[in-house]
């Protein structure tokens, strides 16, 4: 059997992602510290965009699907007036316009992008049309039609607009919203043009920049000292989903991709506090003295394994 490469190191790392890397560049440049067998991260920050990135190690790699679906924060620069191809400062120049927003005009429009809308992703992003990257295509100079689709903006915020050529917002949005498109509709929905100038991630579900792991990507390795020290556990990003306590020998079932029933007074009071909730009962968290051991799918009285977490707690 072949055994992968590296130490096995399991959680999250919150980094502070500087501008300029590419979120694969983070990745290497967090598996070559900490030597850790498998690397992955969550929600994707553009090369201009700087802030929380979240870094899965080893078995938190099964558990990016989940921190995928939380809420993220931003703040962000809308330049207006100007137009770009990749509706941000890394893109050619497209469109000009000598108007500039006034303030009650910018605040007046922040209910139309505000709850449940329709977002066309920018051309330059990496959704795959007919099985090739938009950004390939873009490049390539000839862009898709990028087809609009429902998004969740929770909230949009005018934080300054002392400069006519800048304004500055801050931003909570669902899965797949986009930040570049926000800026450049908004700029056509008051009559000139916009693109994002400056983007920082704020937060990611539970993860803050206030406690991110700022990552000199100029030092050496040797000299980045602490970083294996911020290793989260993997529960760390699963807060939000309910949690099913277990006994050793129900986590030892589970780790044998064995079902667990739900039969005893614990687990009935258990569901029943879910139902009184109104809480999700598909899929949650199987913990064992805290410690994360699968996610699984509640089917009437029983618990079946869906992710099983290999490591040693």
């Amino acid at each position: 059997m072949r055994r992968r490469k590296g130490l096995p190191i399991h959680g999250w790392i919150n980094l502070d992602k500087p501008v300029g890397p590419t979120s694969t560049q983070a990745i290497g440049r967090v598996r070559r510290i900490t030597g850790a067998g498998r690397v992955g991260h969550a929600g994707t920050l553009d090369p201009l965009a700087s802030g929380v990135l979240p870094i899965a190690l080893g078995e938190a790699t099964k558990t990016v699907p989940y921190i995928q679906d939380a809420r993220k924060i931003y703040r962000f620069t809308v330049r207006w007036g100007l137009g770009t191809a990749t509706d941000d400062r890394e893109g050619d120049i497209v469109a000009t316009s000598a108007e500039r927003p006034a303030r009650s005009d910018i605040e007046s429009i922040l209910p139309r992008f505000t709850g449940l809308i329709s977002q066309a992703p920018p051309a330059f992003s990496a959704i795959k049309i007919a099985g090739e990257r938009a950004y390939d295509l873009a490049r390539a100079g000839a862009p898709a039609e990028m087809v609009k689709r429902p998004i969740d903006i929770h909230r949009l915020e005018l934080v300054a607009a002392d400069d006519p050529d800048r304004s500055v917002f801050e931003v909570e949005t669902g899965k797949g919203a986009y930040v570049r498109s926000l800026a450049r509709d908004m700029g056509l929905a008051l009559g000139t043009f916009g693109h994002v100038s400056d983007l920082r991630r704020l937060a990611v579900g539970r993860l803050r920049v206030e406690s991110a792991f700022p990552l000199d990507f100029d030092a050496l390795p040797s000299d980045i000292a602490g970083l294996t020290e911020h290793v989260l556990p993997i529960e760390t990003v699963l807060d939000d989903i309910p949690a099913l306590a277990l006994t050793a020998d129900e986590a030892q079932r589970l780790r044998c991709g064995q079902t667990v029933g739900l039969f005893t007074h614990h687990h009935r009071d258990w569901l029943a506090e879910l139902i009184a909730e109104g809480r999700d009962r598909g899929i949650v968290l199987a913990l064992w003295q805290g410690k994360a051991v699968a996610m699984v799918r509640i089917d009437s009285a029983e618990a079946q394994p869906v992710r099983v977490f290999n490591y040693e707690p």
